[in-house]
């Protein structure tokens, strides 16, 4: 009863992504529709980068957008799909495991950084070091906004970072867990938490926050975004488009975001 509640579950997860990405059919039957499935950080910029794709090129995108987590359980699901860019190396090995990708195609595409952030005008002001006071800084009741820590990756390279400066025990309880890391950035930027933990990327998008400080590299394993073509894609203008995305012209509006293109 329990595999066919999953199963069940699964194929529900997939329609609901398929409706997202405007009823994505198979691959080979959409034409010049290439079909991506993203990690919900890229999203700013990866819209700009397609949509100067298209105007260049003529052909269209078909992009959905969600925490790396849920996209790999899609793509193991079967949603037909031709790229997927994962927040995280992980995410990408649970899929290549699985056969799930075309392997000489995976690429380490994008760096990132995570930050805290509070709203605009917070008054919070923190020096990001080991033993730091974030639980004072939240206040009685407050909530530090963070994505899935066993699932996201946002959530578990903060989590991973909080462990690292001996501060994550005294914040546990007080964890805001979102499905993705723009749920987390949404919480603060409407005040619904004084606190978040997201990419500097995120902050950089949403006028309504400020960063407060970036957390240190060797605090938490390197964010790398992998990119690769997935095993059922059969249109030939999804290569093109990966090919577009790691050109110099398509670098800008990454690096505008604040990613690092790996090379």
């Amino acid at each position: 009863m329990l595999a066919t509640r999953r199963v069940f579950a699964a194929a529900l997860a997939a329609a609901a992504l398929m409706s997202a990405a405007g009823g994505a059919r198979p691959a080979e039957a959409q034409g010049k529709d290439v079909v991506i499935l993203a990690a919900a950080s890229l999203k700013n910029a990866l819209d700009d980068a397609s949509a100067a794709w298209t105007k260049e090129t003529g052909k269209s995108t078909k992009i959905s957008y969600a925490a790396s987590s849920a996209l790999a359980k899609q793509v193991e699901a079967g949603i037909p799909a031709d790229i997927f860019i994962s927040a995280d190396v992980p995410w990408m090995t649970y899929v290549a495991e699985r056969k799930l990708i075309k392997a000489p195609s995976r690429s380490d595409f994008l760096g990132n950084q995570i930050v805290l952030i509070a709203g605009k005008d917070s008054k919070i002001d923190l020096k990001i070091d080991k033993g730091f006071g974030l639980r004072a800084a939240l206040g009685n009741d407050g909530r530090l906004a963070m994505g899935n820590v066993d699932s996201v990756p946002a959530g578990k390279y903060g989590k991973a970072a909080l462990e690292s400066l001996g501060v994550w025990s005294s914040v546990a309880d007080r964890v805001a867990q979102a499905e993705n890391v723009r749920m987390a950035l949404t919480l603060v930027s409407r005040g619904e938490a004084p606190l978040g933990i997201v990419y500097k990327t995120d902050a950089a998008s949403d006028p309504n926050v400020r960063i407060v400080g970036a957390f240190p590299d060797g605090t938490h394993p390197p964010i790398i975004y992998p990119m690769a073509l997935l095993a059922g894609s059969t249109n030939p203008d999804a290569r093109a488009f990966v090919d577009y995305l790691k050109s110099p012209a398509a670098g800008p509006f990454f690096e505008k975001q604040g990613f690092t293109v790996l090379k």
